[in-house]
């Protein structure tokens, strides 16, 4: 009978949970969304090579800059659902410093690129929305883990 009792010495004790359910949702959606965005990119650079001229060497260039950009992706979901899930503010930090080139390259196939189809501002804007949403509650998440007490 005594093995199925809880141990006396976490009786009485109440653990607050700070982690952001709405941060982690959004982190858990742009993973998906992300996957969907570098299929898309991948899929729309093979349409723009055989239809539009390419200076020598462009073509391959914003190809790599998207799989250098689903690298950074990946680092800064996964920095920021550890952070969230663990209440460390440091993984938060970490993603928050790594939404800038996440940015700056979701505003390069926005903007920048040789040729911008209208799927590519589409595709661009959404993942524009979902970094942005993110940092806003990213930032939210330190602040709670900073004034939480440790216990």
């Amino acid at each position: 009978m005594a093995a199925t009792q809880a141990p006396k010495a976490n009786r009485g004790q109440v653990q607050v949970i700070r982690s952001s359910l709405p941060y982690e949702v959004l982190l858990y959606l742009n993973g998906w969304y992300f996957g969907l965005f570098f299929v898309c990119e991948i899929l729309l650079f093979a349409y723009k090579g055989e239809n539009f001229p390419y200076a020598s060497g462009v073509l391959p260039a914003e190809i790599i800059l998207v799989f250098i950009l689903a690298g950074i992706e990946a680092l800064r979901l996964f920095f920021a659902r550890k952070g969230n899930l663990t209440e460390k503010i440091i993984g938060v930090i970490v993603s928050i410093l790594l939404s800038v080139p996440a940015l700056l390259g979701a505003i390069f196939y926005l903007y920048w690129q040789t040729y911008v189809t209208r799927a590519d501002v589409i595709l661009a804007a959404i993942q524009l929305a979902f970094i942005g949403l993110q940092l806003v509650f990213g930032i939210i998440s330190i602040i709670t883990f900073a004034r939480a007490t440790p216990y």
